[in-house]
Order: C-alpha cells, then structure tokens, then sequence
C-alpha cells in the first residue's frame, strides 16, 4: 500500500507543533520543508553560490551563510528578487524532499507528514500531498499562546498573524481540521489519534 501524504499548517500559536509531535510519536515520518529551506542558505549551504552570483558576494555573511537581514531588504523593495531567490532555493527545497521522501518510503513508512507553514501561500504543494491538515484556533487565541511562550508584545504577534494566511483560505484548504481550542493535552491527543487512525497509524 503506497504511503500516504500529509501537508500539516496551522497558524503561529495553533498547536501545529504539539500535533506534529503526536503524529511522529504514532509512526509518522515527517519531513519539515521549513528546515530544509533554511538549511539551503545556512553556513555551507547548497544555495550559496548560486545566491552569491546572482546578488553578490556582500549578501554573504562573514560565516558564509545568507544575510538575512540584507536579502530581506532587498527582497522587500524589488519583487524580482524575491522570485530570484525563491528560483535558487525551491529546486533545492523539492530535492532534498525528495530524497527524504525516498528514504522514509524504503524504510516502509506508510504516512509521510510535511510540515509546511505555507503550504496555503506557497500553492505548489498542494498537489504533492493527498491531504491537507489543518490545526486551528481564534486567533485570540495564538496571540495569547505566543505570547505566553515567547515573550513577543501581543501588537506583534498580532503583526505575524496579519502575515501569515487569512484563517479563512487555511480552512477552505483544509481536508481535515483539528480545533485545538480549549482541549487539554490529553484531548488534543484522542483527537489526534483518531486523525493518525484515517492515515493507517
């Protein structure tokens, strides 16, 4: 029986960590596409030369990973650039995935979750994965979860909500959602296990 694929997202502060957490615990293999991208333009990264060509040496820091701050600017006031970064990173991205994807596939896995934070914005992965989940809160709701762990003000976390996807284009993408609001632990993971039960875990 051939794997199945799950794209997980959720908004900063709905608990997409937590049930990420549970899924692997049941035996699912999960591939954090967040962490391969920022592998990409880390010290060493496969994605620095080519960005040091196409914007210059000065976009590398002094321990040879990305500028981040620098990029961003850049990325900020000229679209084009952001294209052309994205156009260096996203092959290396799927590469990598792919390669963990095979490796999880002949180590007989039968669910494969992709954590994927913008997996609404990005548009490209949704016909990589056979359903999308969604881990959902009010956004009250976030604000006071982030701020509780991170010591963020709520104004900004209110700020990285406003950027990520609207609540309502996360749902409408959604296959299955996990309201996680007001669940203790041990709800949240009943609920996930009935979740991991659809996806043979």
């Amino acid at each position: 029986m051939a794997a199945v694929r799950i794209g997980l997202t959720g908004g900063i502060g709905s608990g997409k960590s937590t049930v990420l957490q549970m899924l692997q615990a049941r035996g699912a293999s999960v591939i954090d596409a967040d962490a391969i991208s920022r592998a990409t333009t880390a010290a060493g990264g496969s994605a620095i030369p080519a960005i040091s060509r196409r914007f210059g040496p000065e976009f590398i820091s002094t321990d040879g990973a990305l500028d981040r701050e620098r990029m961003r600017a850049a990325a900020y006031a000229d679209p084009q650039a952001r294209r052309d970064l994205e156009a260096i990173i996203h092959p290396l991205v799927g590469a990598d995935v792919e390669r963990q994807v095979q490796a999880a596939l002949q180590g007989g896995t039968r669910c494969i979750v992709f954590d994927i934070p913008l997996l609404v914005e990005s548009g490209r992965w949704r016909n990589q994965v056979d359903k999308v989940l969604v881990v959902d809160c009010h956004a009250a709701t976030q604000v006071a979860r982030v701020v509780a762990r991170s010591g963020l003000k709520p104004a900004q976390v209110e700020t990285i909500i406003a950027a990520q996807a609207p609540r309502a284009l996360r749902l409408a993408a959604a296959d299955i959602v996990i309201f996680n609001e007001g669940l203790s632990l041990e709800q949240l993971e009943a609920r996930v296990e009935q979740v991991a039960r659809g996806f043979g875990l």
